[in-house]
Order: C-alpha cells, then structure tokens, then sequence
C-alpha cells in the first residue's frame, strides 16, 4: 500500500520490450488495438508513466490506460494521463463507508479530492474516456447508492460505462455477484445517466495470443488477467503442449489455481497473493 510515485521501470525498457511483443504480434498476424498500461497495481504510481507513453508513440498504436483513479488529485498525474488516447478510471461509490467497504484504499487518501480530480480530468480530457463500476452483492448494489453513483459518472460524459460484476476470484471470498436484478436495476439507473452503458459480466472468450514461450504467455496473461480452465487448454492446444506445463508451474509455486463461480482459474502467484 503506497501513495507516492516513484520509478519503478526505465521507459527505455518498457519501451524494448513492447516493441518486441508488437513485432511478435505482427508476425502472428494479431491486430492491436491498443498498447495498454495495465500492471500488478496502480499504473499512475509510476512516475515516468508520461514519459514511457511518449516513447511509445513512435509505434503508431493507440494508447490506453487503465487506473483505478485515486491519484487523479494530483495535476502531475492528471498530465501524464492526458497524453493517453483511452483512458479507464473506477468508480465504485460516491460515499465514504462504501468507497472504503469496496476498495479498501490507502488511509491517507480523499474520496472528495480524489472525485475533484476525476471530474477535473474529464473536463480537460481529449481522448476517450470510460468509466467502470464494480458491482458487489450486499455492499454497493443498493438503489440509493447505485443512483447517486450513476449521477457522479454522468458528470463525466464518459464514452462508456461499464458495470462490472466479479466474475473472476476475488480477493476476499465473502464477494459475491447480485442477483440478475439488481444488475439490471443498476443498468437502468446508469442508462439515466450515461448515453452508452454496457455491461462487463460474461465470459471475455479465449483469445489470447501466444507470443512467448508457453511459459512466459501463462506467466504474462495471469499476472493481471486470471485465466479459466479451457482459455488455458485452448493455448496450450495452440502452443502444441499440454496440461504437463501447468501442472508443473502450479507445483512449483508459479501459478496458483482457484475456484469461483463454479469456474476454474488460474493466476500467477505474486506477492501478496
């Protein structure tokens, strides 16, 4: 848990290894739509995050990156972000206790500074700009809630809202999706709001490119994207190999297997994990 910014990786690295990944996509011939600042945590922590975009842009490819906005309060950020062509911020609630039931943010931060800056943000904001809303069972699914946030994200004009449900492991297990109801009662106090809104809760499909090892695809998929059970068995199909390799990094502590919602998954283990 940390608030400041620091350095964490050379945009001279960053920049290698996306120009690689790029290369190998294009030789699989694998669209790209976007090049996408998506790590294990909070990509506005990384206080060169403007300069790596910038070293970026030579390649061509749009720009996206996904945050979970608790430091848009702060200008410096602000202005790396807007040099990014897509832009994802979350909102899960507009009200302290919730704010903290859900996110459970650092004890050093505002939700009022931090929502200050997301409508700042968005009123400067050039490129596309989303929102997305986690919905949890019994803690922010109330019509109440759900209306007042609806109302802060019309604010914001985003393209799209996308309201969210866990489908995938969570990190407590007490979390679980609302009933079919409310999700729809959410939608509609959104669609009041927002032009577009659409929902983030089935099955995204398997179309993972492999443009590593096995290994290090698994490995670079499921540090931030756990993957189910026949995602995995579809790319190893591809890659030629077979449930051996899987087996092999779940024994030796590299990716960890979990159920949820009657689904398999399977993420790498991390710190913390």
């Amino acid at each position: 848990m940390q608030t400041e910014r620091q350095d964490f990786y050379s945009p001279d690295a960053v920049c290698r290894q996306v120009m690689r990944r790029v290369e190998e996509a294009e030789e699989a011939a694998a669209p790209i739509d976007y090049l996408t600042f998506v790590p294990d945590g909070e990509p506005t922590l990384d206080i060169r995050l403007g300069e790596s975009i910038d070293r970026l842009r030579p390649l061509g490819n749009r720009i996206a990156v996904i945050c979970n906005a608790s430091l848009l309060w702060r200008a410096d950020v602000r202005r790396d972000l807007a040099a990014a062509d897509w832009v994802s911020v979350k909102i899960d609630a507009v009200d302290e206790t919730t704010w903290r039931n859900v996110d459970r943010p650092h004890k050093t931060l505002r939700l009022d500074q931090i929502q200050d800056g997301i409508l700042e943000f968005a009123q400067g904001f050039g490129g596309r700009l989303v929102t997305e809303t986690m919905i949890v069972n019994g803690v922010n699914d109330g019509e109440t809630h759900v209306e007042n946030v609806a109302a802060f994200v019309g604010r914001l004009r985003p393209a799209v809202a996308y309201v969210a449900a866990p489908i995938r492991p969570p990190a407590e297990a007490w979390v679980k999706l609302s009933s079919m109801d409310a999700m729809m009662n959410v939608y509609q106090s959104f669609a009041g709001h927002v032009d577009r809104v659409e929902f983030l809760m089935g099955y995204e499909g398997n179309e993972f490119v492999l443009s590593d090892s096995i290994q290090g695809t698994l490995l670079g998929i499921t540090s931030v994207h756990p993957m189910r059970e026949e995602a995995v068995d579809e790319l190893l199909a591809r890659a030629g190999e077979g449930w051996e390799v899987v087996r092999k990094m779940v024994a030796r502590g590299r990716l960890v297997e979990l159920d949820h919602e009657g689904h398999t998954f399977y993420v790498r283990k991390l710190p913390g994990r």
